[in-house]
C-alpha cells in the first residue's frame, strides 16, 4: 500500500461544493493541493494554475464556479475540467491541473504523495 496522509473527512467535501487545501511540498518548494468532489468522488489537484503558477481558489476552498461543472481559476478566468483537469477554456488552452493521487476509505480522504509532490516540510 502506498503511504497516505489524511486530508480531512470524508464528509467534508461535498459534490460541487468547497475545497479543501491541504499544505505539500511539489518539486521542493512548499505549495498547497487541494480535493473537490464531483459527481459523487474526490479529485485532487495541485493548487496551481497551468495557465500562470497562481492558486486558483477564489476564497480558500471556492474552486468551482457558478455552476458547478468546472474548476475555474479566480484570476484570468481558466477552466478545467474536475474528473480530468484538463482545460476546457480560457487561457490554460492545451494545459491540466496537476493531479494528485486521492483516496477514500473508512469516511476520510487522503492523499497519496508521488516523485514530484511530497509532505509539506515541517
Amino acid at each position: 500500500m502506498s503511504e497516505e496522509i489524511l486530508i480531512c473527512a470524508a464528509d467534508a467535501v461535498l459534490d460541487g461544493g468547497r475545497g479543501v487545501r491541504f499544505p505539500v511540498t511539489a518539486g521542493g518548494e512548499d505549495a498547497t493541493g487541494f480535493v473537490v468532489r464531483h459527481n459523487g468522488k474526490p479529485y485532487a489537484y495541485l493548487n496551481r494554475c497551468a495557465h500562470v503558477p497562481i492558486e486558483l481558489d477564489w476564497n480558500q476552498g471556492e474552486f468551482f464556479e457558478s455552476s458547478k461543472l468546472y474548476i475555474m481559476c479566480s484570476t484570468h478566468g481558466a477552466i478545467y475540467i474536475p474528473d480530468s483537469g484538463m482545460c476546457a477554456g480560457g487561457p490554460c488552452r492545451g494545459g491540466r491541473l496537476r493531479p494528485i493521487p486521492v483516496v477514500e476509505h473508512d469516511e476520510q480522504l487522503y492523499w497519496q504523495p508521488d516523485d514530484y509532490i511530497r509532505p509539506a516540510r515541517a
